[in-house]
């Protein structure tokens, strides 16, 4: 009995002396899992990581990041779907397939975007000098990317369809060498490609984006984690604007800052920031680029669901963080 009595003394001493610090314990930080991509389009987010700002905007509303690398937009929307990411970024398309197969994500801010970073390219010297001079010829590109869709746009506005050309389904890593052994006629790329092949004299740029397609490319959020931690998401975007500041008033430094992580020289890094506006905010031209995206994409039953852009992009966090 008298063992018994101490034991439960000690355990209601316990108790008090817990319960009475709990009040003084620094509070769990809430932690963002980033699935991020080291490509030059979306810079800005990864020089956020590199020079401290996400950690520094971050820090002041008591969270914390994980950064976990992924190949591409498909893969990001995987592990989004699946609960081990919170926040993605990638172009506009597979961002919205993503919305179109149920998941509940929204669009919340720009990484960038750039007429001139998606083009259309022949070989140096080939005798196709514009898209009309490309009918029956081989045309490669990524089925059911946002370089599909800028073909679509440059063939209906020289009066042709995808039957006037030969579609080859070639990922963008795989276009460079199929170009140079003549084994495609042209095709539509993105940055890095079109500085390395342009600059290399292996290509020549016959169209871009320029007053046709902007090009976007977003952040998305799981509207559950969104709804639970919007000043998070609104830190998250501080830190990325921050980083374009710091790409457009610093190119040299910034791309010497992330040159490794991105895999490319900085030199040809600060020509690919030339082609790219990075800039985090959502204007109302931005989000009908988007609405225009997804016409196409459904009406190429690329997308089997039609997505409410009005629901899916919000501009309420770009909003609160001041921009």
């Amino acid at each position: 009995m008298k063992n018994k009595t101490v034991l439960a003394l000690t355990m209601l001493l316990a108790a008090l002396i817990f319960g009475g610090c709990s009040d003084n314990k620094p509070k769990d930080k809430t932690t963002l899992r980033i699935g991020a991509m080291n490509y030059p389009l979306f810079a800005s987010i990864p020089l956020a990581h590199r020079l401290g700002y996400l950690k520094e905007e971050l820090d002041k509303v008591n969270a914390v990041y994980t950064w976990t690398i992924f190949a591409s937009g498909p893969l990001i929307n995987e592990a989004a779907a699946s609960g081990n990411i919170d926040i993605g970024f990638m172009a506009d398309v597979p961002a919205i397939i993503a919305k179109s197969t149920g998941q509940d994500i929204e669009i919340f801010a720009n990484v960038a975007n750039g007429e001139k970073a998606l083009a259309l390219v022949v070989k140096k010297n080939s005798p196709y000098t514009k898209i009309e001079d490309l009918k029956n010829k081989k045309i490669a590109y990524v089925k059911g990317s946002y370089a599909q869709h800028l073909l679509a746009i440059l063939l209906n506005n020289a009066g042709l369809t995808f039957g006037d050309i030969i579609s080859v389904n070639l990922g963008a890593g795989d276009i460079p060498l199929a170009l140079e052994k003549e084994q495609i006629d042209a095709a539509v790329v993105w940055e890095q490609f079109i500085t390395f092949l342009t600059n290399s004299g292996k290509a020549t740029v016959i169209a871009d984006g320029t007053n046709v397609k902007k090009g976007n490319l977003v952040s998305y959020v799981t509207k559950k984690y969104a709804d639970a931690n919007p000043k998070v998401i609104t830190a998250y975007i501080k830190a990325a604007q921050r980083a374009s500041e710091y790409i457009k008033m610093h190119p040299k430094e910034a791309a010497e800052a992330i040159a490794k992580d991105v895999g490319i020289e900085a030199d040809l890094l600060v020509k690919i920031f030339k082609n790219l506006d990075f800039d985090q905010r959502l204007t109302d031209d931005d989000i009908n680029e988007i609405r225009k995206v997804k016409d196409y994409i459904l009406n190429e039953k690329i997308i089997q669901n039609d997505v409410d852009i009005d629901s899916f992009v919000t501009t309420k966090y770009i909003k609160k963080a001041g921009l």
